[in-house]
């Protein structure tokens, strides 16, 4: 029945997002949505990595970095076809993941973040100063727009919103079927202990460094998706800013679910477009509502509802036993003989 309510859930969703076009009045709803959408699919990659598996990347944005250097590299200096790049973007992202993920994840807890946010300062560094690869500070400009694919083509708004917005769902379902998988259990297991993970026979480093791939791999594409939307980039897309909105939208929206992500990348754009009249002081109003939420609401929007769900799905279970369960008779009093007497 659950199963089925999801499937359900999940539909609505979906046509609400292709309907979505239909119903704003200009095609700047449909660029922030666009970007929210290219945002979902990074912080999907990122909540693999810490909400199923217990690490937290830091240098997430670094890698989206990568993936769309990638793509504008390839397109803008080599003329490579758009899809070639776009394939090339997720596989250069996750080859880089590899190394570095097997050299990182040596490290545990916030020694394992830490080192990950140097390596995406080192990631920024790299794309400001290396001049002759990445352009440095002037950018890349003149990045194509996704190439026609037959008679499917996406040099209008609402082409690359629908584009994004298949990615997005094709994303969704592998993350899916990743966690629901076997290799899913072996990351929870993971990341609820080390030692049980360990006792159950998995290689914690394999595990990880899998994890890891796959995480900067979502990344990748994303920042693909993002360069072809865009159609400039410059160093600051590799600052850790976009690593903390993502940090950010996973908290908002609930770790170690499927839908906690994909719901805080699309609120938090939204809350912060809605405070723009505010300026420069909207971070004031967001921040602490910010604080308020991660206090009283510490496993996000998604992640409390489903904790009520099982509480109140544990508390009906009990019911129906008690409700099962056979009245034992009350045992009779005995006397001894000659009690009466006595």
């Amino acid at each position: 029945m659950q199963a089925l309510q999801g499937k359900i859930g999940w539909t609505l969703l979906l046509a609400a997002a292709i309907a979505f076009p239909l119903a704003v009045p200009n095609s700047y709803f449909l660029t922030v949505m666009t970007l929210a959408f290219i945002t979902a699919i990074a912080t999907l990659g990122l909540n693999l990595l810490t909400g199923y598996t217990g690490q937290l990347n830091l240098a997430h944005g670094g890698f989206m970095a990568i993936g769309a250097y990638t793509l504008g590299i390839l397109t803008v200096d080599h003329q490579m076809p758009f899809w070639i790049a776009f394939v090339l973007s997720g596989v250069i992202c996750m080859l880089i993941g590899y190394v570095v993920g097997a050299v990182s994840l040596r490290l545990k807890g916030h020694y394992f973040s830490i080192f990950t946010m140097c390596v995406g300062y080192i990631i920024y560094l790299l794309i400001e100063k290396w001049e002759s690869l990445t352009h440095g500070t002037v950018g890349l400009i003149g990045i194509p727009v996704p190439a026609s694919i037959g008679p499917l083509a996406f040099d209008s708004v609402q082409a690359q919103y629908y584009l994004v917005l298949c990615f997005l769902a094709v994303g969704t379902f592998i993350m899916h079927r990743i966690v629901s998988s076997l290799l899913g259990r072996g990351f929870m297991a993971v990341r609820n202990s080390d030692a049980l993970a360990e006792a159950l026979g998995i290689n914690l480093m394999r595990t990880k460094v899998l994890s890891f791939v796959l995480s900067v791999g979502y990344a990748g594409f994303a920042g693909a998706l993002y360069a072809g939307q865009v159609r400039f980039l410059g160093p600051d897309i590799a600052r850790t800013d976009a690593t903390f909105d993502m940090v950010m939208s996973m908290l908002v929206g609930g770790t170690g679910t499927l839908l906690g992500p994909l719901l805080g990348s699309l609120l938090v754009p939204w809350v912060t477009q809605t405070l723009q009249f505010l300026q420069d002081y909207r971070m004031l109003v967001f921040g602490p509502v910010l604080i308020l939420l991660i206090i009283f609401v510490p496993d996000g929007i998604v992640g409390s509802y489903l904790k009520r769900q099982a509480r109140r799905a544990a508390a009906a279970r009990r019911g129906q036993l008690a409700a099962t369960r056979p009245v034992q008779p009350a045992p009779v009093p005995t006397t001894r003989p000659g009690a009466e007497n006595a």
